[in-house]
């Protein structure tokens, strides 16, 4: 049994936690320990993820299962275009993935996007990252590639594009 909700400010804690305990895992042996550790820091600090949900930077929608939050996504508009909306972050926690939790929490925001009125949803995906294949399966195409300095690392990305 599952639920989504919109995250506010008290759910900070639990969006960083289930960052935390999937990015290890994924990105470790993508990008080493030290980028990890800096992106985590940078990307999902207690202020940064607030700042977020409170000011309306990024909708956060969490996946609660037996009302534990155990994934989450979150999107806006794009900045650079606002008839695209864009999903920034889509994580489950590992005991998780397998139960189709990434599938509803996307289609969740493209009908969110629908509702906005958009039919178009960007995401960034690390080239070397086998949840590419995920997305692809959920109809998602690559519109281009794009190198991304976050401090002294880069992040190397596919824009992917879906259209509906």
């Amino acid at each position: 049994m599952y639920l989504i909700r919109e995250a506010t400010t008290a759910d900070v804690e639990a969006i960083i936690q289930i960052a935390e305990q999937t990015w290890w895992p994924t990105y470790e042996p993508l990008l080493g320990k030290e980028q990890v550790a800096y992106m985590l820091e940078k990307i999902y600090s207690q202020e940064k993820i607030t700042d977020q949900v409170k000011n309306n930077e990024q909708t956060f929608l969490l996946l609660l299962e037996d009302k534990q939050p155990v994934a989450f996504a979150a999107y806006s508009p794009r900045e650079e275009d606002l008839e695209i909306y864009k999903l920034h972050k889509l994580y489950c926690l590992p005991v998780t993935q397998g139960k189709g939790y990434g599938r509803i929490l996307i289609n969740a925001v493209i009908e969110k996007t629908k509702e906005a009125g958009k039919h178009t949803l960007d995401l960034n995906v690390n080239r070397y990252n086998k949840a590419k294949d995920f997305y692809e399966k959920m109809g998602f195409t690559i519109a281009y590639e794009e190198d991304i300095a976050i401090g002294p690392y880069w992040m190397n990305d596919y824009v992917m594009r879906k259209e509906f």
